[in-house]
């Protein structure tokens, strides 16, 4: 039976510029590798090392990259490793099957929502009449399933945060701030659930996870071993589990560290 691996991707193992956290001297920082290009500028990287050892693990076990981006977003992403056949879009709204959705599984999502939670509508009207002007850059709605709003980090009153995140509590909502985005998400909408799917037409007979939010949790809980890194909403909160590792590495270098964990587990299984 295979291993299936499910990792978020953003600041988990890839990573902005502004996220790279390198604090070695500069002639001993590791060579890295450019893996996203958006309007024509590099935006995502990873170190070489990572991604051998990313192509490795492709070859290894069934990788299925698991993110709270849209389809669009994920898609501009250029992974090195075999394709994946499987991918996680819109915190488990869409299960890419070959890089296409799948209809069936994105028509369970959308019923779901429709039963268990306030309508995104409701949720962005108040997004748009609650965050100040001052901070907010821009409002979204992804793929028609959650909204976030991209802000000013440094003129941010996360009291503010906390507010929204009991207002969407109480709504079957939850929030989650990760750099300069504040997402609001439907409780019901989880990459852990989407992670079940992928194992269950797998049949895979071990599950392995990695990531650094709030919106991780579920699927670091779900799967049979997980990781976080030493940074992002997780590390902050101090959140852990028998099941989860916690890492001392912090920025691009976790993202390396977190796929020799992966592949120490799956050689070893």
């Amino acid at each position: 039976m295979p291993a299936l691996v499910a990792s978020d991707l953003d600041r988990t193992l890839i990573y902005s510029a502004a996220a790279l956290a390198l604090t070695m001297p500069d002639a001993r920082a590791p060579r890295l590798l450019c893996v996203e290009v958006h309007e024509s500028k590099p935006l995502s990287y990873m170190t070489e090392t990572a991604a051998r050892l990313l192509t490795d693990l492709g070859d290894a076990a069934v990788f299925v990259p698991t993110t709270t981006r849209t389809r669009k977003q994920y898609l501009r992403i250029n992974l090195p490793g075999p394709a994946p056949t499987y991918a996680i879009c819109a915190n488990g709204g869409h299960l890419l099957v070959d890089g296409v959705s799948d209809p069936d599984w994105h028509a369970q999502v959308t019923a779901r929502l429709a039963d268990q939670c306030a309508p995104l509508a409701e949720v962005q009207e108040h997004l748009l009449r609650a965050a100040d002007p001052v901070w907010v850059r821009k409002h979204r709605v992804a793929d028609d399933l959650f909204a976030y709003l991209v802000v000013e980090r440094e003129l941010l009153d996360e009291d503010w945060v906390k507010e929204l995140a009991v207002w969407a509590e109480n709504r079957g909502w939850t929030v989650s701030l990760q750099g300069r985005k504040i997402y609001a998400v439907p409780k019901p909408l989880t990459k852990s659930a989407a992670m079940r799917e992928v194992a269950r037409r797998t049949e895979a007979d071990l599950t392995l996870a990695a990531g650094d939010s709030l919106l991780d949790t579920d699927l670091l809980l779900a799967a049979d071993q997980g990781w976080r890194p030493g940074h992002g909403e997780l590390a902050d909160t101090g959140f852990t589990a028998p099941s989860i590792r916690v890492l001392p590495d912090r920025g691009v270098l976790a993202g390396e560290r977190i796929l020799r964990e992966f592949l120490g587990v799956v050689r070893g299984a």
